[in-house]
């Protein structure tokens, strides 16, 4: 259901991603999106409990996980933005020809 929500989330955003946006850092956005709003369904419910979000002096986020469920979400998260990222490259590629990497 959550990971769902973030592939949707990342779908609507393959051309930031082609062009050379990381999929990692969409993530970080689209969790902070989620917390800094009141939770209305049960997936940013399920986010506000399980993660929260630090920034430092400098704007940066770090997100951290409420528990060890929380963990294992954002680590499945991760991985989703990593394996995707890997899959519009592999759809990418499968256009190319060998010939289109000459130089």
């Amino acid at each position: 259901m959550i990971i769902a929500q973030f592939a949707k989330y990342l779908q609507e955003r393959d051309d930031e991603i082609i062009k050379n946006k990381s999929t990692c850092h969409l993530l970080c956005n689209w969790i902070i999106k989620i917390l800094e709003n009141k939770p209305k369904t049960n997936v940013e419910k399920i986010i506000h409990t399980e993660i929260a979000c630090a920034k430092n002096e400098y704007g940066e986020y770090l997100l951290v996980a409420k528990s060890q469920s929380g963990q294992k979400l954002t680590k499945a998260l991760y991985h989703f933005a990593l394996s995707y990222e890997q899959h519009l490259l592999r759809k990418w590629l499968e256009s190319k020809n060998t010939n289109d990497f000459n130089c």
